[in-house]
Parts: structure tokens; sequence; C-alpha cells
């Protein structure tokens, strides 16, 4: 069972977003409530948490500091920023901490859900290699020119490009911004113009299309399908697969067989 942080000085917001994690992932975290950002890092250290899922307007320690204060202490903790306001400036802090994602409140389960299965993707990862591998970048400097300057229609086609010809492949939205020859903050503020979603949402749907593709052509080993696109553990793309589509890869397959 994992630890997740939830920070927010909203009793609230508190509550719906714990029950939204319990809802979606039964059993499978222990839910840590923090009111403010002093109290998330102190908690966020002593229960031993991998997640945090941090409110970035909070009095006193902001969700911005609180995650500057669990990075220095944990270089491997996965965050995930929510927030009201979308601030650009709050994004390029977001990416210079090098956290997982920055969803805006109040905003879809799909984004949160998506969010959080990709950190725990992460901490599996991270578990499974040594040391001495486990090796994170920080170069995130903001792009210069501004959005407005830049042609969407065609950053949006090279976008889809590099995705269709990488989405078998275990790739990030900092991948994708690298490959794009854009900083990090840049290329996420650019994504959600252009598609009205995050990068992983995008990605995590993408990839279903395909699958589902697969699972129509027969000849395909269902067992392979998980891992032609981009899910090397079988039962975690079951698990997406079913939340997106709504049933499993072989319940699929049987219908189309009907």
């Amino acid at each position: 069972m994992y630890r997740i942080l939830v920070a927010d000085d909203e009793p609230i917001e508190r509550s719906v977003v714990s029950k939204k994690i319990q809802t979606f992932f039964p059993d499978q975290f222990e839910i840590v409530l923090a009111e403010n950002g002093r109290e998330a890092v102190s908690l966020f250290r002593e229960k031993e948490c991998q997640i945090a899922l941090l409110d970035i307007e909070m009095p006193g320690m902001n969700g911005l500091e609180a995650a500057a204060s669990i990075r220095a202490e944990d270089d491997y903790a996965c965050i995930i920023f929510l927030t009201a306001f979308d601030e650009f400036d709050y994004a390029k802090k977001a990416i210079t901490l090098r956290a997982l994602d920055y969803l805006l409140k109040p905003g879809n389960d799909v984004e949160l859900i998506t969010a959080i299965e990709e950190a725990v993707r992460e901490v599996e990862k991270l578990k499974s290699q040594p040391p001495e591998n486990r090796k994170e970048t920080s170069e995130n400097t903001l792009c210069s020119e501004e959005l407005g300057n830049v042609r969407v229609k065609a950053v949006a086609e090279r976008i889809l490009s590099y995705i269709d010809a990488n989405y078998a492949q275990d790739i990030s939205m900092q991948d994708a911004a690298r490959a794009m020859g854009y900083a990090d903050a840049y290329f996420c503020k650019i994504f959600k113009e252009s598609f009205d979603k995050s990068f992983m949402v995008y990605l995590a749907d993408y990839r279903m299309e395909k699958a589902k593709e697969l699972l129509e052509d027969m000849t395909v080993n269902i067992k392979d399908v998980g891992s032609s696109v981009g899910y090397r553990d079988s039962n975690y793309f079951t698990k997406v697969f079913k939340r997106i589509v709504g049933v499993t890869p072989t319940e699929y397959r049987t219908q189309k067989l009907m």
C-alpha cells in the first residue's frame, strides 16, 4: 500500500480529493491529510509518503514552498499540484520542482486519476531500479518566446507526429518537450492550449485507441497488446484500459467477435 499526502487549507477540498482517491483506488492508498504547507512537509517526512497532492495557495508556507522542502529531502517524491489559479509563473515553478503534473481546480476526475496512476507507475519504476540509476534532471529554463508568437497549429501537428512515432515507448511529457526543443513549462502550456487536456491524459487516450485497433485484429495475442502500446506491466495496462474503455481487453475483443 502506498501513502499519498493531500494538502489543502480548505476542508471541503481535502474531503473531495480524498473521496475520489478512495473511490478510484480502493485499498491502494493510505491517505495522509494536511491543512497547510508546514504540516504537509512534516507529515510527508513522518509518514514516509511517496506521493504528494499539494494545493498551491495555502497560508504560511504555500504548496510551492512545501514542495521545495519535500524535494530537498526526497529526490524521488512524486509531486502533483492542484490550484485554482492558472498562473504561468506557478507552472514554471512547478516544473522546476520536477512536479509530475499541474492540475487546475475545479478539474475533471480523468486528469486527477491519470496523474495518480502515473505517480504510482513512477514509484514502481523507481523501486525496480538500483539507486545508482535513479537520476533526475532539473534543467528547466523558460523559453523566451510567448505562446501568441507560436503557430499553434503547426506545433500541434509536430506533437501529434511525435506521439504517433513514440507512443509504444516509455515516454513522458519531459521527453516530448525535449524532442520538440521546448522547456518543460513552455511545452506544458502549449499542449494544454492545443489539446485542452494534459499530455498524460492525451497519451493514455491515444494508446487505448491503438490498443482497440490491435484487439480487433484476431491474429494479435491479447497478452502482446499492452506492450505494443507502451505498457510493460500487463496488469497496469488492463486497469487503464478498463477505466478508459469501460471493459477489459478480453471483454472488448469478445464483444467484437459477437
